[in-house]
């Protein structure tokens, strides 16, 4: 039975990680090519959620303003979740003198990102909606690159690729990213097949007809895509839209950052279940399932991996084996999160750190959602 158990939960994981990757490779081959095209220049407006961002904001407008775009097809709106540090001065100060138009908007009593999106999405102009964080520098061809491929009808919704620096502005090495190179490598075959399944949100883009306003608790980067591919339109990736973002340095803000999004996905899967019908919609259930909801649930496994794998130490070799890869794996997981500089650490610390950490948050905010708990505003997030 224990044997049954243990090799069954082990065949899961395999699948999440490696099997499903696989899968979409395999199918990606005889996917469906996006007709983009360089001189697609749609009026764009650029939403910024803020709450409390003196110190970065600045330098989030100023890189918005030296996008490679034509200014007169650009709008930058700004709403302020009640800050109080002085982020709304700030923008009103670049306001004056900008050359593209910068709006501000208050947002007082503080009601989360969700409301902000909205009112904002509300009075933009643009044909296309940009999603930037108040932490977010693009590379300055980034909106070019997200925009073109609007070309194509069927795009409806298009998210960038985030890459994690130092505070120099240096890229961090593969240890930190390794989670984000996998992520985007499935995206790019996921595109390739239709729609991907899940987006960056600072550095993602929208056609503003597509737009539908969602509650306050929902995350708009989960669940707005998905709208997206309800209506029938196609959710991309594009790997040439570059976002900068600090290196996670803080273990404790990183996690409760993930614990808070795993959160609201929860909930997003749960209002959205219906696109998890493979009769209505084919292989895009099939993909959220696989990618989504297995992952987010996948720590199950791996505590029925272990625990089993504990009962059956004296089994034979081949699980005394297990069990010694398993007590590895954690300690170097172990090792990554004692690691002072975590974007420094070597990826054989790192990898199982952040593997482990994931799965715990994911754990966690399992736990929150069977209790009913939800989570509206939020805390920016901090390199």
């Amino acid at each position: 039975m224990f044997e049954f158990v243990f090799w069954l939960a082990l065949l899961v994981l395999i699948y999440i990680y490696l099997g499903y990757p696989a899968l979409v490779r395999l199918l990606g081959q005889w996917g469906r090519p996006i007709a983009w095209a360089e001189d697609h220049h749609p009026t764009v407006s650029i939403l910024i959620p803020a709450h409390n961002e003196a110190d970065v904001i600045e330098a989030t407008l100023r890189n918005k303003l030296a996008q490679d775009y034509p200014r007169d097809r650009l709008e930058i709106l700004v709403v302020s979740d009640e800050s109080i540090d002085g982020t709304d001065e700030i923008v009103q100060r670049i306001a004056q003198d900008s050359p593209v138009p910068i709006r501000l908007h208050r947002q007082s009593p503080r009601q989360g990102k969700t409301a902000g999106i909205n009112t904002l999405a509300d009075m933009a102009t643009g044909d296309v909606l940009a999603f930037a964080d108040a932490n977010s520098l693009w590379a300055k061809d980034a909106l070019a690159k997200l925009v073109r491929n609007f070309s194509d009808p069927d795009v409806g919704y298009v998210t960038g690729k985030m890459v994690y620096t130092h505070e120099d502005g240096s890229l961090v090495g593969d240890g930190c990213s390794a989670y984000m190179k996998y992520e985007n490598w499935l995206r790019e075959q996921e595109t390739r097949m239709g729609s991907i399944v899940g987006v960056d949100g600072g550095i993602d883009a929208m056609r503003r007809s597509l737009y539908q306003p969602l509650r306050p608790e929902q995350l708009p980067d989960f669940v707005q895509p998905l709208k997206v591919v309800e209506q029938g339109s196609r959710v991309i990736y594009e790997p040439e839209a570059l976002l900068k973002e600090p290196s996670l340095q803080d273990n404790d803000s990183e996690f409760a950052m993930r614990v808070r999004v795993t959160l609201r996905a929860l909930w997003a899967l749960k209002d959205m279940a219906h696109l998890m019908n493979p009769a209505r919609y084919g292989l895009f259930a099939f993909q959220l399932i696989s990618h989504k909801l297995l992952r987010y649930l996948a720590f199950i496994p791996l505590i029925v991996v272990a625990v089993t794998n504990l009962i059956l130490i004296n089994d034979g070799a081949l699980y005394a084996m297990a069990g010694i890869a398993q007590i590895a794996f954690y300690t170097m997981a172990l090792q990554g999160y004692r690691a002072t500089d975590v974007s420094d650490a070597p990826a054989w610390k790192t990898v199982p750190y952040y593997f482990t950490l994931l799965n715990v948050a994911c754990a966690r905010a399992a736990m929150a959602y069977w209790k009913g708990e939800r989570k509206v505003v939020w805390t920016p997030r901090k390199g």
